[in-house]
């Protein structure tokens, strides 16, 4: 039977990376999850078993804790990302495109004042930390040298998984289609609860190409407020809307609240093209306590509730720059 290879991509994936950058007294830390494949002229490698095309994922590993060091860009995942599949797909002839993605762990500084007292709202310790939330922050970036390792473009999108939210009123879901399939009770109050999965994409991007032999040059360009190289701002900007928006508004739908933080983070980032939520539902399902003559059913009673994992609404959508 005829075949042939379609599609061939490879690489190192779980590089765990923890990096220090001291200044001074002041010390700040990143902690990354990374993953870089490569596509190019690397069919022989699966069709005729020839390695000479094959740059070891051992080596992309090493390649990886090089740049972690040597960085200036390590503490901006969108700005390492960038670098490190720029150097990737310049420093070998034959590898035409880099996919690089980054999950960064959250640490935060223990907020600990000039007395050495835990304050909440106190700047920070300048060396010790804790991690404050398990939502993940995460960048995922396409460079592309196909035409030409002077002519680098970069797709790149960013966004959060996993931010655990929840709020007991001011949530409510009415005026749904009943039919004979239909046995869900309209609520005008209830508990919300999800865990948000955010997504944007940013403009394409041209990346400057290395000017020096071993190709580790990396030159950011002039940083535009609301896109990639900004990427510290956005990432702050668009996890405080969701936040803002999921607390504020007085649901009437996991689809209207939805739309409402995507509305805002395309606003108020300028390069920002798209925006993706996935929105599940975490039921809070209240216990029916009737058989001993109490009210936990009404909404405005319903105090004891219990957490049901599945089945689950998910709700989803993409918003894009007009």
């Amino acid at each position: 039977m005829a075949s042939t290879l379609a599609h061939a991509r490879y690489g190192k994936d779980k590089v765990r990376v923890l990096r220090v950058v001291r200044d001074g007294k002041t010390h700040h830390i990143v902690e990354y999850n990374v993953t870089a494949l490569l596509e190019g002229n690397i069919d022989t490698s699966y069709t005729q078993a020839d390695n000479s095309v094959v740059v070891a994922t051992d080596s992309i590993k090493n390649i990886t804790y090089y740049l972690a060091k040597t960085s200036p860009h390590i503490l901006s995942p969108e700005r390492f990302a960038l670098h490190l599949g720029t150097h990737l797909v310049s420093k070998y002839a034959h590898i035409h495109k880099a996919f690089i993605t980054i999950e960064q762990l959250r640490w935060t500084r223990i907020p600990i004042d000039a007395q050495g007292h835990l304050v909440d709202g106190a700047q920070g310790h300048p060396h010790s930390f804790f991690r404050d939330g398990d939502d993940k922050r995460f960048v995922k970036v396409e460079l592309d040298a196909s035409a030409g390792k002077d002519k680098i473009v970069a797709d790149v999108s960013a966004g959060i998984s996993d931010l655990l939210v929840l709020k007991t009123t001011e949530s409510s879901f009415e005026n749904f289609v009943r039919d004979e399939y239909t046995t869900l009770v309209e609520v005008d109050d209830r508990i919300f609860s999800t865990s948000v999965d955010l997504s944007y994409t940013f403009s394409r991007v041209s990346i400057p190409t290395p000017s020096d032999a071993k190709k580790l040059e990396f030159a950011v360009p002039e940083v535009q407020a609301g896109g990639v190289w900004d990427g510290d701002a956005v990432a702050r900007r668009a996890r405080a809307v969701t936040l803002e928006v999921f607390a504020g508004d007085n649901s009437a739908s996991v689809q209207a609240t939805l739309y409402k933080m995507a509305q805002r983070v395309v606003a108020e980032n300028a390069h920002v093209d798209s925006v993706t939520y996935a929105l599940p539902n975490k039921h809070y399902i209240p216990v029916d306590m009737r058989y001993i003559g109490v009210d936990n059913l009404s909404p405005a009673s319903a105090e004891v509730f219990m957490p049901i994992a599945a089945p689950s609404g998910l709700i989803s959508a993409t918003i894009t720059r007009q």
